[in-house]
């Protein structure tokens, strides 16, 4: 039996998996990295299984087709996204109707989120697959070769076709909804059971095609846990698919996709452990660490932090080879770090970037702005102390809200969202869009205000000579610099 996985057509390099999906100005392209998990687990069942990600190799909607008649496929699992989900749902429903003997499944944060609304919307669909989607996708390859039906699978929302088809939507009748079986499924606890996605990424996908700004090229991106214990307002992926109970890799899983990483993908420079908070445990991260150590890894490595790490163990973990961390520093503001539920203060972001900068480790800073509490003042304040923290390079992003995450219940419920459907949330080009106007900040003034806070920071003379000084001590950077600024010139200049 065939089973697709499709990451689909929307626009050119459109990174979907990404917390907030768009096309980057860095250039940065994300691998189809959930997708690519779940191919990894129906593969090992000894299903036939393709990973086709459309963004990547420019496929569009009409290659897909031809792919559908030449391969025929009997599953179909389609990631989605809320900017590109308008097109992902019409795609998936298009395919149900012309192969209606192909179970064609949607998946992701979007229809996780909206799956009521989504099979209303898209009344030919017969389901979708809810938060994690690995195990879900097994059970579903099993029920379709054996000639079963797909209602009941836990993780999925299906629609009883058995039954009277009445509308999904809420209405005053006690009944309304009752064809639609939405199923829950616990989350995965051992995570060493999962497949090493490196290995999926070398059987399905060209690695060259997959770009970070902050890591060097070519890279390797993995998770070594999911989940969160951390419950900031905007976050989607805790929120939505993988809750916030932070479950783990072994040391000894970890060390070991590292080294089949170096011997045989040898053309990567660099792995991104793309945890939501690689550094939530501490014990966990100096075992991970020691274990990189005593293995003898090679290879650097990126992980995403918070600023609640102290210099003993960024010291660790720059000998076990961390090159870079991506860190949400997010305000100067304490209220507003409040607002957003971070958990932190910007007193501690100054300490952490000391600390970095005395361990070796470089840091990309992350600044969230428009939050709760936001104003012209509080800002400014921000793009001043990141001046101060001096991070090697930095994001300044206006909040984006996704459907499940506290953040959009926040903007609903104060009528701070404007939208006329999800498309809304990207520019024509793909960039994102701010839809939230508070009373104190418009979505104009913040898009504005991220734009100038880009130019301010970069094209400073104090941090163009820091940059240059880089190059010289490190020319290994060289090629990630020139390959992000080649891109991402054009929004500054």
């Amino acid at each position: 039996m065939r089973v697709l996985f499709l990451n689909p057509p929307f626009l050119p390099r459109y990174s979907r998996s990404q917390r907030s999906p768009g096309v980057i100005r860095s250039g940065t392209l994300y691998y189809p990295i959930w997708p690519a998990y779940a191919t990894g687990m129906v593969e090992r069942e000894g299903f036939e299984t393709k990973l086709v990600d459309c963004p990547a190799t420019g496929m569009d909607n009409e290659a897909v087709f031809r792919l559908m008649r030449s391969w025929e496929p009997q599953l179909v699992f389609i990631d989605t996204s809320t900017p590109s989900a308008e097109s992902d749902l019409a795609l998936a429903q298009s395919m149900q109707r012309q192969f209606p003997e192909t179970w064609v499944f949607p998946v992701g944060t979007h229809v996780t989120a909206t799956y009521e609304e989504t099979l209303r919307t898209y009344p030919d669909l017969r389901g979708v697959c809810l938060g994690e989607y690995d195990e879900t996708v097994v059970d579903l390859c099993r029920r379709k070769e054996r000639g079963e039906e797909a209602i009941g699978v836990p993780g999925t929302a299906i629609v009883n076709r058995s039954l009277p088809r009445p509308s999904l939507g809420k209405s005053d009748s006690d009944t309304e909804g009752a064809d639609l079986a939405a199923q829950p499924r616990d989350k995965i606890k051992d995570l060493d059971s999962l497949p090493w996605v490196s290995q999926v990424y070398k059987r399905h996908l060209r690695i060259e095609d997959y770009f970070y700004s902050i890591t060097r090229h070519p890279v390797v991106t993995i998770i070594t846990g999911r989940g969160c214990p951390f419950h900031c307002l905007f976050c989607l992926y805790p929120q939505v698919m993988h809750g916030h109970q932070y479950r783990t890799r072994s040391p000894q899983s970890v060390a070991s996709e590292f080294e089949y990483i170096r011997r045989d993908i040898p053309s990567v420079r660099e792995v991104f452990i793309e945890d939501d908070t690689f550094t939530a445990n501490k014990e966990r991260t100096w075992a991970i660490c020691e274990e990189l150590i005593r293995s003898g890894n090679r290879l650097p490595w990126t992980a995403n932090s918070r600023t609640d790490v102290d210099l003993e163990t960024l010291s660790l973990m720059k000998r076990a080879g961390c090159r870079l961390l991506c860190v949400g520093f997010e305000s100067a503001d304490n209220g507003v770090l409040k607002g957003m539920r971070k958990g932190q203060n910007s007193d501690r972001g100054i300490r952490f970037r000391e600390d970095a900068r005395r361990a070796g480790i470089m840091i990309h800073g992350c600044f969230l702005l428009g939050g709760p509490g936001e104003t012209r003042e509080s800002l400014e304040n921000t793009f001043q102390y990141a001046k101060r923290l001096s991070c090697d390079t930095a994001q300044f992003f206006p909040i984006m809200v996704y459907p499940g995450t506290a953040a959009y219940q926040w903007a609903k419920e104060n009528n701070y969202l404007h939208a006329s459907g999800y498309r809304d949330w990207l520019t024509e080009t793909g960039q994102h869009r701010c839809l939230i106007d508070t009373p104190e900040l418009s979505a104009k003034e913040l898009m504005q205000f991220c734009d100038e806070a880009r130019r301010r920071y970069y094209l400073a003379p104090r941090y163009c000579l820091r940059m240059l000084q880089t190059l010289i001590c490190h020319p290994g950077e060289a090629k990630r610099v020139f390959m992000a600024f080649r891109r991402f010139a054009r929004h500054l200049f």
